[in-house]
């Protein structure tokens, strides 16, 4: 790897290199009309993965034989020092199920905790897969929805507790951290909201796969490390999919305290046949929360020197466009309303006149009309060409 400088620190690894991704059928990059679009859209990350991982699967693969895999000890062994060292959050292997991804995950443990026709909680806007798991599950959906204050979003927590009496809820999908509004959730905040859910009977479902990305003066803490009474009445799923860039391999973990939810969410999870995993993204894992961690600690200082770019570059340029406060992810939420167009309109014609490819606010519910989501886990280089497209079509 190359040595790269940004701030005052040379980094190791070099996040600015240009990888060629259209013609490997990604789905970012070649599901573009034409080939001149920026796709700075769904969230994958446009760097190689940690070389630990690398060498790992190119070890198997000369190996030559892919046949059906067993999770070894050293798998769980790996995600639960991961989270422990890392995070601070202890749990047994036994607590553990692996499964095929972070939404097939949601999805069952929907099927395992719900009956059609029940309602679940979000907090709108959220991350749009939880909008077609609730549908799948035959549920509906109620709306806890975000307060915007200045630049960044707060919970009513008022409002909350009413739904959940008002709506009788059973279970609420928090997304830990908040895409797209780019909170990472203080440990008070998430006191709160776990004990409104427990003094009324409902289970939290957190969706943590965002957890590796925060930024300086914001922790991440999992929902589920609050104490033992919060973690018997949750369910964490958890990946290295995002953080890695590894998506493609399909690993994820459930992760639940309680004996007899595991019980549930296990067959669930057997019936809706997403109980087998691939040897690449067992290894991969290992690889990952065994050995990445030095890579992924330089991502995190490229990706805030991205958006701290970007946030800049927005003051100067872009004004009447502002960015939320970025606490975690890499995914800035601009307020475009400027513009008195919908999402989908500004996302229409930013593809057709700027060649510039955002997620449309409204993807995440109806608290997000009006706004756009970036993708900014890319180099430098490509984010500078994304605002200057974006700049120049918003001047016309």
């Amino acid at each position: 790897m190359q040595n790269t400088y940004h701030g005052k620190q040379m980094m190791k690894y070099n996040f600015d290199e240009i990888i060629q991704r259209r013609g490997t059928n990604s789905y970012k990059w070649d599901s573009a009309p034409d080939e001149d679009i920026l796709p700075l859209w769904v969230a994958d990350m446009d760097f190689r993965t940690a070389p630990a991982i690398i060498e790992a699967l190119e070890k198997r693969v000369a190996h030559g034989i892919f046949g059906y895999t067993r999770v070894p000890d050293e798998y769980y062994d790996a995600v639960t020092g991961w989270f422990g060292r890392r995070h601070g959050w202890t749990f047994p292997k036994e607590w553990i199920i692996y499964t095929s991804g972070v939404v097939p995950a949601i999805s069952a443990i929907l099927k395992a905790l719900t009956l059609p026709g029940d309602r679940v909680l979000i907090q709108g806007p959220v991350y749009n897969c939880f909008f077609s798991s609730i549908r799948n599950s035959g549920c509906a959906m109620v709306s806890n929805s975000l307060t915007r204050e200045g630049n960044t979003y707060r919970i009513n927590f008022d409002d909350m507790e009413q739904k959940i009496v008002n709506e009788d809820i059973r279970v609420f999908l928090l997304c830990n951290p908040h895409n797209p509004a780019g909170r990472v959730w203080t440990r008070e905040e998430l006191l709160q909201m776990g004990n409104i859910c427990l003094r009324h009977g409902v289970t939290v479902i957190s969706d943590e796969i965002h957890c590796e990305f925060t930024y300086p003066g914001h922790e991440y803490t999992p929902f589920a490390s609050l104490g033992q009474e919060y973690a018997q009445h949750s369910v964490t799923c958890v990946s290295p999919s995002k953080a890695f860039n590894i998506a493609g391999l399909q690993i994820a973990n459930i992760v639940t305290a309680d004996d007899e939810l595991r019980r549930r969410i296990n067959r669930a999870i057997n019936i809706n046949e997403v109980c087998d995993v691939n040897p690449f993204g067992v290894i991969a894992t290992i690889a990952a929360y065994n050995h990445g961690e030095e890579w992924l600690d330089e991502l995190m200082q490229y990706l805030h020197g991205n958006y701290e770019y970007m946030k800049d570059y927005c003051d100067k340029h872009l004004p009447q466009f502002p960015i939320m406060k970025l606490e975690g992810t890499y995914l800035p939420w601009m307020d475009c309303s400027a513009l008195h167009l919908s999402s989908a309109e500004i996302e229409d014609r930013l593809i057709k006149q700027a060649k510039l490819w955002l997620n449309a606010g409204s993807m995440y519910g109806r608290e997000g009309e009006g706004y756009m989501r970036w993708n900014i886990a890319c180099p430098r280089q490509t984010l500078m060409k994304g605002l200057e497209r974006f700049t120049s079509a918003v001047t016309r």
